[in-house]
């Protein structure tokens, strides 16, 4: 039986003592309360090990946004997948739209870090999708399978089965441009077809497969409606908690 989650992603906002609040304030919101998903924050890096220990992990999950792609040795600045365990972290956000168009993340150095995360007993929450342009081409499905067949389908059936994936549509973030209920429903669909395809009904049936584009309160409720919509990768809104909230109890 797959998971509903909503996952924040504070991306590089709050300092440390502003994050150490904000998961105080998130923690104490949730804790006690019926919840009928599994809450994740993912922090900055110096934040993790302090949220780690100020919140019930049962309740709120933490996240960091990135690994290296080497396991340790002389690579100044970066971050290992075991250091990031040693921190209380439980998931790791990888491939995310703006770590491949910025920092130039390709297939290979992902291909890297989600064998480490999983090596190192953290949950990637592996992110796919497509620019505008590709969009507008009438291409996307074939750009968000080439990068599932040039990553995390070339795990094993077990390994595949720690995942999480966040179907992000980058060509409808901070662009003016909203997808649909039904296009974000379409391409999710579509991938969990590609994963019966590939690893079998039961896998399809028993990946969290979430929503990654501008989901707020109030188009949450019609989103985790959806059949193959299992939850979201939150962004802005994840910064308050009553907006936050809003979205977990959309289920």
């Amino acid at each position: 039986m797959r998971k509903n989650i909503v996952a924040g992603n504070w991306k590089m906002n709050k300092t440390l003592q502003e994050g150490l609040a904000l998961a105080t304030e998130l923690n104490a919101a949730l804790e006690g309360a019926t919840l009928k998903c599994d809450v994740v924050i993912g922090t900055p890096f110096i934040h993790l090990a302090a949220v780690a220990a100020a919140v019930n992990t049962k309740v709120v999950g933490v996240a960091a946004q990135n690994c290296a792609d080497k396991a340790s040795g002389a690579y100044t600045g970066e971050v290992s997948a075991a250091m990031l365990k040693s921190t209380g972290a439980e998931y790791v956000i990888l491939g995310h739209s703006e770590r491949r168009e910025y920092y130039g993340e390709t297939s290979a150095i992902l291909n890297s870090k989600v064998e480490l995360a999983l090596a190192n007993g953290l949950t990637p929450i592996y992110c796919c999708g497509e620019a505008l342009d590709v969009r507008n081409a009438n291409e996307q499905n074939a750009y968000v399978q080439k990068q599932l067949e040039e990553t995390v389908f070339n795990l094993s059936a077990d390994d595949f089965a720690k995942i999480v994936i966040a179907y992000e549509p980058i060509w409808a973030i901070g662009t003016g441009v909203t997808a649909s209920t039904e296009q974000a429903q379409e391409m999710l669909a579509f991938i969990r077809t590609l994963i019966a395809e590939k690893f079998g009904k039961d896998m399809a049936e028993n990946t969290s497969i979430l929503y990654g584009g501008s989901c707020n309160a109030k188009n949450a409720p019609e989103l985790f409606a959806q059949p193959d919509i299992d939850g979201g990768l939150i962004g802005g809104a994840s910064l308050k908690v009553e907006d936050f909230k809003a979205i977990i109890d959309a289920f």
